[in-house]
């Protein structure tokens, strides 16, 4: 069990690469180390969000609720410190991600079944998980929303509920990717350029 500590006082939600098991999770592994992060569990979305994937399968949630599904992720208490460096990594100050709030709800308290009523199953769950006082109020990197609905569209108006292996194929590393063009060039590329 890892101990609590109490400069890890911000909330984040992790749903792609950060997560336990893929490339970017060892800066969270760097920051539980020095004492800047404890992760908490895995959380799901209350309301259902896009997340999708861009230019080089880069994971992106999209501030859009009410679309796509109840995504599911990892919880993490950070420092301030450890806060400034997953902004870091995320580009909050180059445009790429914002850091906003977002509802949450322990994984499988919903327990999603997949059938024609959802609308009325999602409900139930927010009815359920505020009436029990469970739901936890964190901060996901969402999606610039200079982009934000040109990347839905790019997608097809298609989401996936969690960020697995199977969404992550084919993913590559910042250090990969060619570095004669900004990140938001290859996702304005990846917007503009033919379905296929």
């Amino acid at each position: 069990m890892v101990s609590e500590n109490s400069s890890c006082t911000s909330l984040i939600f992790t749903y792609g690469t950060l997560k336990r098991g893929f490339s970017n999770h060892v800066l969270l592994q760097d920051l539980m180390r020095t004492g800047d992060a404890v992760f908490k569990g895995s959380y799901q979305t209350v309301e259902k969000y896009p997340l999708v994937c861009g230019p080089y399968r880069v994971p992106f949630l999209l501030n859009l609720p009410g679309s796509g599904h109840r995504v599911t992720g990892e919880l993490y208490a950070v420092s301030s410190r450890g806060l400034a460096r997953v902004d870091e990594l995320e580009g909050t100050s180059r445009g790429h991600y914002e850091r906003l709030p977002i509802l949450l709800i322990p994984a499988g308290y919903g327990n999603e079944s997949g059938n024609n009523k959802e609308n009325e199953e999602d409900q139930a769950v927010l009815t359920r998980a505020a009436a029990g006082g469970i739901t936890c109020a964190a901060e996901a990197y969402y999606a610039h929303k200079s982009f934000e609905k040109e990347m839905w569209m790019k997608n097809g108006r298609k989401g996936f509920g969690i960020y697995s292996e199977k969404e992550a194929k084919g993913y590559v590393k910042r250090k990969d990717r060619p570095q004669d063009l900004s990140f938001l060039d290859h996702v304005r590329i990846f917007i503009s350029s033919p379905s296929g």
